[in-house]
Formats: C-alpha cells, sequence, structure tokens
C-alpha cells in the first residue's frame, strides 16, 4: 500500500520524528497563494520557515515557500518523505544550487550533511522514520529533487496575482565560507 498523508499522521511518533526534519502536519491555513489550474489546494504540512506543502491531484508534493519560490519537489507524497529524511536540509541544496546545477547540488548536499554529522537527534529521527514506516532510501534523492523542480510546471501565485519565482536558486556554496570549506 502506498505512503500517504492520512497512513503517516495516524502514527504519532513518526510525526514527532518529522517534526524534528522541520516538516509539521498541521491542519490547512487560511490560503496564501493559489495555483492555476487547482480548485481547492491540499495543503498537508508546512515547514519551520512557514513553508507550505501541497499535495497535488496528480500527488506530486508542491513546496511554496514563504519568500516566493515555488515548486514541485517531489513526484509522490513517498518520494516526499524519502526526500526530507535522506536530505532535511533539501531547501538548502536547492538555495545552493548555483541556478539549478545538479553538480553543484550534489556538491551543496555533501557540504551540508558533513556539517551536521554531531546531530543526533536528527539522526535517529531518520532511521526511526525509516525503521517505522518499512521506507526504503531513496536511489538518488538530489537527482529525484532536481528533476522535479527542474519539470515543475506548476504556476503558483500570491494573493496580488504575481507568480512565484523557481526553486532554484543561484548561491553557489563557495559564497558561504562554513560550507565552502566543509566542501573542501
Amino acid at each position: 500500500m502506498p505512503l500517504t498523508p492520512e497512513l503517516l499522521t495516524a502514527d504519532s511518533e513518526v510525526v514527532a520524528w518529522l517534526g524534528r526534519l522541520e516538516v509539521s502536519f498541521a491542519p490547512d491555513e487560511e490560503p496564501w497563494f493559489t495555483i492555476d489550474g487547482v480548485e481547492s489546494p491540499r495543503q498537508i504540512g508546512i515547514d519551520g520557515s512557514g513553508g507550505a506543502f501541497v499535495l497535488l491531484p496528480s500527488q506530486k508534493v508542491l513546496y511554496v515557500s514563504s519568500e516566493g519560490r515555488a515548486g514541485i519537489m517531489a513526484e509522490s507524497f513517498e518520494a516526499f518523505v524519502q526526500l526530507v529524511v535522506a536530505r532535511p536540509y533539501w531547501l538548502d541544496i536547492l538555495k545552493f544550487s548555483a541556478g539549478g546545477d545538479l553538480a553543484e547540488m550534489r556538491r551543496a548536499a555533501g557540504a551540508l550533511e558533513a556539517t551536521r554529522e554531531d546531530e543526533d537527534d536528527v539522526n535517529a529521527a531518520r532511521e526511526g522514520i525509516r525503521e517505522r514506516l518499512g521506507l526504503p532510501e531513496a536511489d538518488d534523492p538530489i537527482g529525484g529533487l532536481y528533476e522535479a523542480v527542474a519539470a515543475s510546471d506548476a504556476i503558483v501565485r500570491a494573493t496580488d496575482g504575481s507568480p512565484f519565482t523557481t526553486l532554484f536558486n543561484r548561491f553557489s556554496i563557495d559564497n558561504n565560507p562554513m560550507l565552502r570549506n566543509a566542501a573542501a
């Protein structure tokens, strides 16, 4: 049986572990964005920065940041959970993607992982979620994230009608001394 938001949220321990990874399965809030062609977006959660996770009718997961960026981030709900567990800093990978360069995203992922080696609570949450859900590790979470964002055709708009921009950002880890050193 495929993983669904309902199956996941029925397990309070998994929900608590995902909270450690900055994903909260909060109820829908007042809409602050629209999605072209989607009448009633199904917001399934939020992250620590106020961004929203939306399950689209296609079952793809859309992320809408509170900073005007949006895009498909996973091809399915299960792929979304696999990504969040494998790379809880997935949004930072996109921030340091140098405009959507897959090699730079892989480089950023390595540097970001190196800066988090001492986070025992995050690592315990990752392992607990995988074990409890019987969730296999994603084959290539960075490649999957890249493909989902690059192929994203969802048009998200602020309440004033202005479109959100892509999730890819222009920065590289070379712009951040801590990450640059971690990658060396």
